[in-house]
């Protein structure tokens, strides 16, 4: 199959991919976790080559899991290998920021229809100091076995109720309305929650636990955000694989490196050191205190996403420091031209209803320079921090270029 036969087939797995939202379940369960895992996001790393923030997760996981008493013993564990690590793309998940995936935590179902694979994601903790900006102290803890507990199962049986969830659609329909699926999900938080209330009525056990899930999911406008993750992710996978294919497949970023995988080039990274993300911070912080890039969300901007979408979303570009929306449409059309092609499905009202942008193309990456941009929230870089703002980055060149001469290393072989 020559190239551009084979991009024809990959982009067309990414555009047409049906993703379902189908259950809730404890990751042991949905993923055949066992023992002591924990996921992440990113490429895959050791430990000694993981920022401070990822150390800081990791550790709070094993605590959570009750593994270990305290930091201290939880390195004794890593150290000795009583715990295992590793990325969460690897077991067919997406993890955001820090992407911290173990056992028992609830993990989102998301079936793709046209190919039959699935895809997971935990369930969205809100903002702030949470486990997957590096927070790390007792209501971190505290949430995340509350979300166990309580939230996950509800969610599951509203889930399983409704007969499953077209995502595709919430999304379609959210980008209408102002989200690009990275930095703003109101709209398609508010669709789902719309679409799974009279379910939740009917699957809380009673009026005082509707209340709490009731009260978490209003007072989280960023819900969806591990939901378009998992869907992203969903959709991406079976383009993996397609031999000849010089379009991305995966990005994702562990805070120390930015790793990408091709879809003609399998299940093989190719890495190269994080930027920071540049824009706007909460009160008291400031570039100084940014963590680099990190976590496996640039998996919508594969798929056509995030910043890809930018046009769509103008507040988001003036809220990461952007601009407004001529910058916006800049950002979008800017991406077009390492693309592969329009989406037949995201469509943006901004640009005469054209499809986003979608399927980068490794060999266009490196002809011009321009590299994908992501929006991204902001992790502190000092431990137990938690998020300190929001704003944009770009994927390194390097990444690329090692795929491409991948391609081309593997071209001369065959000749030889």
């Amino acid at each position: 199959m020559s190239i551009r036969a084979a991009n024809r087939v990959a982009v067309e797995r990414l555009i047409e991919g049906e993703p379902v939202l189908v259950g809730c379940v404890p990751a042991a369960q949905a993923l055949s976790l066992a023992g002591r895992v924990v996921l992440h996001a990113g490429p895959p790393m050791l430990w000694e080559q993981a920022c401070p923030t990822m150390q800081a997760a990791i550790l709070c996981a094993i605590r959570y899991e009750d593994w270990a008493e305290d930091d201290g013993a939880a390195r004794v564990r890593v150290a000795g290998g009583e715990v295992s690590l590793g990325p969460c793309h690897h077991r067919g998940a997406a993890g955001p920021m820090t992407g911290m995936v173990t056992p028992s935590m609830p993990v989102f179902v998301v079936e793709n229809r046209r190919h039959g694979n699935r895809a997971f994601a935990t369930i969205n903790e809100g903002l702030g100091r949470v486990l997957r900006f590096g927070a790390n102290d007792a209501s971190v803890i505290e949430r995340l076995r509350w979300l166990a507990t309580e939230v996950g199962p509800v969610l599951d049986a509203a889930i399983r109720a409704s007969g499953g969830v077209d995502l595709r659609a919430i999304m379609s329909k959210a980008l209408s309305m102002g989200d690009e699926m990275h930095q703003r999900n109101v709209a398609a938080s508010s669709l789902l929650i719309r679409t799974l209330l009279p379910h939740l009525a009917r699957a809380a056990s009673g009026t005082a636990v509707l209340a709490r899930v009731a009260e978490f999911l209003a007072a989280n406008d960023q819900f969806f955000l591990n939901l378009a993750m998992a869907a992203a992710k969903a959709i991406a996978d079976p383009c993996l694989g397609v031999e000849e294919s010089t379009m991305v497949a995966t990005m994702a970023r562990n805070g120390t490196e930015f790793g990408i995988r091709v879809a003609g080039l399998g299940d093989r990274w190719f890495t190269a050191p994080v930027n920071t993300p540049q824009g706007l911070y909460f009160p008291g912080f400031g570039p100084d205190d940014a963590n680099p890039d990190i976590g496996d969300s640039a998996i919508v901007e594969t798929v056509g996403l995030g910043g890809f979408a930018m046009a769509a979303s103008p507040a988001v570009a003036g809220f990461v420091g952007h601009g407004g929306l001529p910058e916006a449409i800049a950002a979008t059309e800017e991406m077009g031209e390492i693309c592969l092609a329009e989406h037949a499905h995201f469509r943006i009202p901004t640009l005469g209803d054209r499809g986003t942008p979608v399927g980068i193309d490794v060999r266009k990456v490196v002809e011009t320079g321009i590299t994908p941009l992501i929006n991204t929230g902001m992790a502190g870089k000092v431990p137990g921090t938690g998020q300190i703002g929001a704003g944009v980055v770009r994927a390194p060149l390097a990444c690329f270029e090692a795929a491409l001469e991948a391609f081309g290393a593997r071209a001369a072989s065959r000749r030889s």
